[in-house]
């Protein structure tokens, strides 16, 4: 796991044109802190489980203080019960009251424009100034599925900026004297739903830059790219109906306990995942067992190390300053915290300790 206290770099960035600027001190308890939950199925579980899990948590992070509980779509995925992305973010937003409820992402190359329109045209009727939009181009499964949930066959992702604008004028109000498109959607036309172009590469980051829209970036996957795409998105940024300097939120991995020796232990549960992903069995969620050696080869551990760098586990006093040091690293306007542990109370504990530390 990374200590994010090794790999600061020097105190300036690139920035606009290449010029240098002296990054400025960010607070963690300044910071706006989001939950993603992948809904995880358990060993031994159900995705009725799950649910029940899930909004169990984000009642308790809208307790907490945490700003945005994001859902995210994918596909063909026995250990991920979020599949019906804009469902769960009904269920979730009706047994909440003031917490942003949201997409982290809907992969929109899945799906008709007119429908994601509509069916978040519906949820910011039922749940007024909640509901979050965020967009990734990546199909969120095998080839095998984003075929089975395509009407077309449809390119990897190029399309997506057509799409995007395809979408976005859906719920654009009517404008005086102009025509009236023959396709409109209801619920959705005239409503200011947030849209967020989400990334764990450079596409979007360049993407939403250019429309001016915020960003979020995987960094809980892909932590090789973080600063990349940070830098692009911060360098073409064009101020925009919708913000008028950048805003970014970055995603991390985190599993807290009160102490490091059951905070490691934990999370072996997300070590196990990632395991079943690269050999191509994905798998519900396992418990946490005391040592990984027996489980993985050596080039496996290599290789889950290195896509989970962007990764903090610890006892409430290291992930506070890895916390910070990643966060002096991004220069973040907001950050997503992603935490796979199987045990229910324990996943709890981990939230309850990380907002105890932000307020702090």
């Amino acid at each position: 796991m990374a200590d994010w206290n090794d790999n600061k770099s020097s105190s300036n960035h690139q920035t606009d044109g290449g010029s240098e600027e002296t990054k400025q001190p960010k607070k963690l308890s300044e910071t706006p802190l989001s939950i993603l939950d992948l809904v995880p199925v358990l060993e031994g579980g159900t995705p009725a489980d799950s649910f029940r899990n899930t909004l169990d948590l984000a009642q308790h992070a809208e307790k907490w203080g945490y700003h945005r509980y994001w859902l995210a779509e994918h596909h063909n995925m026995p250990g991920i019960a979020s599949s019906a992305t804009s469902v769960v973010i009904g269920y979730v937003a009706a047994g909440t009251s003031s917490i942003r409820v949201g997409s982290g992402g809907i992969m929109l190359p899945n799906h008709s424009p007119l429908v994601i329109a509509e069916q978040f045209g519906t949820l910011e009727s039922l749940y007024p100034g909640r509901i979050d939009l965020g967009l990734g181009r990546a199909p969120g499964t095998d080839q095998p599925t984003a075929r089975a949930l395509r009407r077309e066959n449809r390119s990897s992702g190029e399309d997506f900026p057509e799409l995007l604008a395809e979408l976005r004028r859906y719920f654009q109000p009517p404008t005086d004297g102009a025509e009236m498109p023959r396709v409109r959607a209801f619920p959705g036309e005239g409503l200011n739903i947030p849209i967020w172009l989400l990334g764990s590469s450079l596409f979007n980051a360049q993407l939403a830059g250019m429309l001016g829209l915020p960003f979020a970036f995987a960094g809980q996957f892909s932590p090789d790219h973080i600063l990349p795409a940070l830098r692009l998105y911060r360098s073409v940024f064009r101020p925009s109906e919708v913000l008028d300097k950048p805003h970014a939120m970055v995603g991390i991995n985190v599993i807290a306990a009160d102490d490091e020796a059951e905070a490691r232990r934990l999370s072996t549960s997300q070590q196990q995942s990632f395991l079943s992903l690269i050999r191509g069995k994905p798998q519900k969620l396992q418990p946490p067992v005391d040592s990984m050696e027996d489980l993985w080869a050596d080039y496996e551990k290599a290789s889950i190390e290195a896509q989970l760098k962007a990764t903090i586990v610890g006892d409430p006093a290291q992930v506070k300053e890895q916390l910070q040091a990643f966060l002096d690293e991004t220069q973040a306007d907001e950050l997503i915290i992603n935490g796979a542990v199987y045990d229910h109370q324990a996943r709890l504990r981990s939230y309850e300790i990380i907002a105890e530390i932000a307020q702090g």
